[in-house]
């Protein structure tokens, strides 16, 4: 096992990084440099470094989130919550009893049966929710997109790791066998032969 550690401790790569990624992506993933994305460069980077790549794509959106996009997010929260739906049915409820029933009696009704001020009321809300919640429904697609590609990394990181363990124990195993094979050999030369 010393010998392994050794023969990585003298490499000239592991002395310039732009070396050691060079030849961490060919080793690995067959590939040169420039030919890396942006999660494969990062992972071969924490590889290099000895870094931990796993991160949570919530606190990774909520970091990029901006004042308008936490602000949508809380809005459709609201709008599709089952209290916005009844406080707002019984709204929708005392307004058409207090114009239709209780105020035409005193002859105050403000928005009488048609509602058309209550129509633009309404026309307007929606108006205002609809993108607010489009925006909310975008801004998690990103949240799922920036998720896949955590995970993405995260994967690939494991699957590498996965990898070099494979060939370390290949290299061992293979030393190990050698040596062996020497020993074998030197004991049968050491038999007397006859």
């Amino acid at each position: 096992m010393t010998k392994v550690a050794s023969a990585t401790t003298k490499d000239p790569a592991a002395k310039n990084p732009a070396a050691m990624l060079t030849d961490l992506a060919h080793r690995l993933l067959g590939k040169q440099p420039g030919e890396l994305d942006v999660e494969e460069r990062r992972v071969l980077a924490g590889i290099e470094a000895g870094t931990i790549v796993s991160r949570d794509a919530a606190d990774v959106a909520d970091e990029r989130s901006t004042f308008g996009e936490r602000l949508s997010d809380r809005v459709a929260a609201i709008g599709g919550s089952w209290g916005f739906i009844i406080a707002f049915s019984v709204v929708l409820l005392g307004w058409m009893l207090l114009n239709s029933d209780i105020l035409t009696h005193f002859g105050g009704a403000f928005d009488p049966f048609p509602y058309i001020f209550l129509n633009l009321i309404l026309s307007t809300v929606a108006a205002i929710q609809a993108p607010v919640i489009m925006m909310s429904q975008n801004r998690q697609s990103a949240k799922d997109r920036l998720a896949a590609s955590l995970d993405y990394e995260t994967n690939l990181r494991a699957e590498l790791d996965i990898l070099r363990v494979h060939q370390k124990l290949d290299h061992i195993v293979l030393d190990r066998l050698s040596a062996l094979e020497g020993k074998i050999d030197r004991l049968c030369a050491a038999l007397p032969t006859g």
